[in-house]
């Protein structure tokens, strides 16, 4: 028994002899090259794709909606002066600006042609704006000895009238520059009949008037 008990434990240690030694014979030189089969594989970027907020897709077939710019209101455009005279209404109460300027219009040039009135109200407005004269209307027109119907530096009221009320259209046209002066640049004017003694550029007669720089 003793016997056959070691035979069996020398076949049983013999047996796993073979196979530690069948597991030696293993190739592991082919790992290395696996390895190395791995580790130089080109490695491919993974590029996040950008991510789009719910909502924000346009919907097929929609126009996208372009705004218009925003422009300032450009002026009317007329084709005469008298036009542009008729579409002033009477401001029912006007700045003194524009009072005194109608003022001087109506009683310098109500009786001459709708050029000869805006003419005259372009003088007064260019001597105002020239740095030559004071620097309002009012007081351009108060000056001593420039404008006849002043009489000690006050002005007198003009009558409510339809001459009154033509003086004023055209005093807002003027105001507004709604149309060019006939006389562009002048800064003094006076009548046909007058023989001024002073000796300035002229720069062209409207009506009864005679203007210059």
């Amino acid at each position: 028994m003793k016997f056959l008990s070691r035979a069996a434990a020398a076949a049983a240690v013999t047996f796993c002899a073979g196979a530690l030694a069948n597991a030696a014979t293993l190739d592991l030189g082919a790992l290395p090259a696996q390895i190395d089969q791995h580790l130089n594989a080109p490695v491919t970027a993974q590029v996040p794709q950008p991510q789009v907020a719910a909502g924000t897709l346009p919907q097929a077939g929609s126009a996208q909606v372009i705004p218009a710019p925003i422009t300032e209101a450009e002026a009317p455009k007329f084709t005469t002066l008298a036009a542009a005279v008729d579409a002033q209404g009477v401001p029912g109460a006007a700045d003194s600006e524009l009072r005194c300027l109608a003022t001087g219009v109506y009683f310098e040039a109500k009786g001459e042609p709708l050029s000869g009135q805006l003419a005259v109200a372009e003088v007064i407005l260019d001597r105002a704006s020239s740095g030559r004269f004071p620097p309002s209307v009012c007081r351009v027109l108060s000056q001593p000895g420039q404008f006849s119907f002043v009489r000690g530096g006050r002005m007198p009221t003009p009558p409510s009238n339809a001459a009154w009320r033509k003086a004023m259209a055209v005093a807002l046209v003027a105001q507004k520059d709604l149309w060019a002066s006939p006389v562009d640049g002048a800064l003094y004017f006076h009548a046909r009949y007058v023989r001024p003694t002073w000796k300035r550029a002229r720069v062209g007669s409207v009506g009864n008037h005679v203007f210059y720089r």
